[in-house]
């Protein structure tokens, strides 16, 4: 048996989706037990929001893609509260960006462990590469894409996977958006051959400073949505005029039915 397949992560079910019951530090600690024992099982790893759970709930094939996922961390601070009266002891907010931020520290002196940027508009990328020096003094980006805009059943994942293996890169950062950017994941995952592929959404936005992060208050009151709405009107109103509402309503109804159960 793979070593990897003994490190089974705490999980909790919000709206189906197996959400990680932990915390950053220790989802950290999880994939590098991987690197340390030189697999390489391309573990898919998303950080999940409300945006994502909406998803799986309208789309059978987006919800059997995040089933499928090694770790859905639990991106908003929302899910951290309903994992946490169904039951979740340990689980805390696993925000992307700063997900990306620790294990960029954390892996800085480690040689052992490449890194690949796939995503972002044109330049984003080659930015965060040059970004990361500077804030996270880690020089071990060598590799870089960014995805064209095209259906998912569009793009040569074996072209990317080749680009990924001449780099010798050994985790995959994906930042576009949810759905896509799980959906890239998992089809590229068959094609490539490293430790691990990370969906973090805007973090290589926000750590290029292409877009102003929500103030700690309101990520804690669980209103980051509400900032971005602010930042972006026009981009992304319609989408939090449906999430927020379905999130509330969608969890209530699961709640009830486990307390009743």
């Amino acid at each position: 048996m793979k070593f990897y397949n003994l490190i089974k992560p705490k999980t909790i079910k919000i709206l189906g989706i197996p959400i990680f019951n932990g915390d950053t530090k220790t989802a950290i600690e999880l994939i590098y037990k991987v690197i340390d024992y030189n697999e390489k099982p391309n573990l898919l790893v998303s950080a999940s929001g409300a945006h994502g759970l909406i998803e799986s709930t309208k789309n059978l094939l987006f919800k059997g893609i995040l089933r499928s996922f090694y770790l859905n961390l639990p991106d908003g601070q929302p899910s951290v509260w309903v994992a946490k009266l169904k039951g979740a002891k340990f689980i805390k907010r696993c925000y992307g960006p700063n997900f990306f931020r620790d294990f960029l520290i954390h892996s800085s002196t480690d040689k052992h462990v490449n890194h690949f940027f796939c995503g972002g508009m044109p330049g984003v990328a080659a930015e965060l590469k040059e970004a990361v020096k500077i804030k996270f003094s880690n020089n071990n980006v060598c590799g870089i894409y960014c995805p064209p805009f095209l259906p998912l059943d569009e793009y040569d994942y074996r072209l990317v996977a080749e680009l990924v293996e001449k780099t010798n890169a050994n985790i995959i950062w994906i930042g576009l958006s949810t759905p896509k950017q799980e959906q890239f994941a998992f089809h590229l995952s068959k094609f490539v051959n490293v430790v691990a592929i990370i969906c973090v959404g805007a973090a290589f936005d926000f750590h290029t400073d292409k877009l102003k992060q929500a103030p700690v208050f309101l990520q804690k009151a669980g209103l980051e949505w509400f900032f971005r709405l602010l930042v972006e009107p026009k981009r992304l109103y319609k989408r939090y005029m449906e999430i927020v509402p379905k999130f509330i309503f969608y969890n209530l109804i699961d709640l009830f039915k486990l307390k009743n159960f």
